[in-house]
């Protein structure tokens, strides 16, 4: 067993490189500019991805400023938390489209979609990624394996070359949670 342990946390940390760290940079530096111009942040994925957007919507809302009441947390919204929409626009549109339907509806020009995925190449989020594009959302993407087709259409990626789905979900945590402290300490 502590072999196995041993091995898991290797390729954890062994997936960090100087180009992810660049990029860590660069969405914390977007998240901060978005924080400050009240700009709309989205965020989404499927799976073990949509729970950690959902995780990760919380922690921006309330845990970045817990501690400074006064400034407030950050305008972001999980599209992976309403079950209701999600099977409507699954039933009534398509599946590939519930979160760029969401979308439409919700963002504008300048605000920001960060799209969590193992793989890249859900159609959902791909088509969420699209759609954001065209409208100048700024879209970031954290992936794993080869990044898919999201981390040929997204404007920012954190690409972890790793081939392990619990790896690449627990590295989706990792970015926004250095994100979230790092955020915390600017107010």
């Amino acid at each position: 067993m502590k072999d196995f342990i041993e091995k898991y946390k290797s390729r954890l940390l062994s997936a960090f490189n100087e180009d992810i760290n660049k990029n860590i940079e660069i969405l914390c530096q977007s998240l901060l500019h978005a924080w400050k111009s009240k700009k709309n942040i989205f965020i989404c994925g499927n799976g073990g991805s949509a729970g950690n957007a959902i995780h990760i919507a919380n922690d921006f809302i309330y845990g970045v400023a817990c501690n400074n009441k006064e400034y407030g947390g950050i305008r972001i919204e999980a599209l992976s938390a309403n079950p209701s929409v999600i099977t409507c626009l699954a039933n009534d549109v398509s599946y590939d489209s519930i979160y760029s339907e969401q979308l439409r509806v919700k963002a504008d020009k300048g605000d920001m979609l960060i799209v969590l995925s193992g793989s890249g190449n859900s159609p959902n989020v791909i088509e969420a990624i699209k759609f954001a594009n065209k409208l100048e959302v700024n879209t970031f993407s954290i992936l794993g394996f080869n990044g898919g087709e999201c981390k040929k259409i997204s404007k920012h990626c954190i690409h972890f070359s790793i081939d392990d789905m619990q790896i690449s979900e627990d590295l989706q945590l990792i970015v926004c949670h250095i994100c979230m402290q790092w955020l915390s300490n600017q107010l």
